[in-house]
């Protein structure tokens, strides 16, 4: 391939190079999201766990103009390349603003999922699992809320999508990198 020469070869590259980067970001942005948003159409959450995030959006709206403020005594200082106040209020803004983006993506998307049959497992149960040796109880709660640190699992865990709509008493089977192991639920409330 022959580069244009002249005057204007290095303003068709820049041109050229403006494309590659617009495509790439619009892949990576607005793609990748399309993609997301199909898979999940919904997110289901627990009444407290949409409460919780809502509470989130709702302190991030307050805290933002208090970061926009600061952005722009930042700017009133002077030289930007070198103002690591300007950098961390920058930081800040766009910290809040993506945190609010994605939050308001999960609340549009969220569903609020009331427990209905407290003897099957489904989100809103406390479920008791043993293998013979230790037990472990788990509270089962919605897609984005997990933390098994705290006891807290989803059914897209692979511990949860074994014991979606099990009873107290079923046996399952989970593969695990040691292999596969053997539950019993022992109880769900």
């Amino acid at each position: 391939m022959d580069w244009p020469r002249g005057k204007f070869s290095l303003l068709s590259i820049s041109c050229q190079l403006f494309v590659i980067f617009f495509l790439q970001f619009f892949y990576i942005h607005f793609v990748n999201n399309l993609v997301y948003l199909s898979a999940m159409k919904q997110i289901r959450f627990t009444k407290e766990g949409y409460d919780k995030l809502k509470n989130e959006y709702q302190e991030l709206l307050v805290q933002r103009p208090a970061a926009v403020e600061d952005l722009k005594k930042a700017r009133e200082l002077g030289d930007l390349s070198e103002n690591g106040y300007y950098k961390a209020a920058r930081s800040k803004l766009s910290f809040i603003d993506n945190r609010l983006q994605v939050i308001k993506f999960h609340l549009r998307a969220a569903v609020v999922v009331e427990v209905v049959n407290s003897k099957m497992v489904g989100i809103g149960s406390v479920v008791t699992l043993s293998d013979g040796k230790k037990s472990m109880t788990f509270n089962i709660v919605g897609d984005l809320e997990a933390d098994p640190s705290q006891g807290k699992l989803s059914l897209l865990s692979p511990i949860g999508m074994a014991i979606a709509r099990k009873f107290a008493g079923s046996e399952i089977k989970i593969e695990t990198p040691k292999g596969e192991v053997t539950y019993k639920i022992v109880s769900v409330n």
